[in-house]
């Protein structure tokens, strides 16, 4: 018997797939649970729908990540910070660091979000990569500068 998985399902196939199963497993266990529905023209028109529907969605996700990507990398951020001798910082600048001052600047940006592979221990310009979608990297410029 053939179905169409709603859910993702181990071994079987991911959520949306059209797979071939045997008949008993399919209505004694993947119908009744609500895992998969039979394949009929009519169930076939509406995972098409959906799928359409879906890729919609995504594309306007992304060109929202594209917008926010080209407001980031017009600005800079400017963090001060107490020094000792020889330029290095007291503490260190972390993601969360960077997530309020883009917090400040009008970008609600998830901490998981900025890429700083270690704190920034030196004053200097950086570049830092912000993951906005799994498609879309933006580049940060920030100054740290004494204060």
């Amino acid at each position: 018997m053939e179905v169409i998985l709603n859910k993702d399902v181990d071994r079987i196939g991911k959520a949306g797939a059209v797979v071939k199963v045997k008949d008993g497993f399919a209505r004694n266990f993947l119908i009744p649970n609500k895992l998969a529905i039979p394949l009929t023209p009519e169930n076939l028109k509406r995972l098409e729908q959906e799928k359409i529907k879906k890729n919609l969605q995504q594309e306007k996700i992304q060109d929202e990540a594209e917008e926010q990507k080209e407001r980031l990398e017009g600005i800079s951020l400017t963090l001060q910070a107490l020094t000792q001798e020889e330029d290095k910082l007291y503490g260190s600048i972390g993601v969360i660091d960077l997530a309020a001052a883009l917090k400040e600047e009008g970008f609600e940006i998830n901490k998981n979000s900025i890429m700083l592979d270690e704190p920034i221990k030196a004053l200097g310009i950086y570049e830092v990569p912000v993951r906005l979608h799994p498609e879309v990297l933006a580049k940060i410029k920030v100054w740290i500068v004494k204060k």
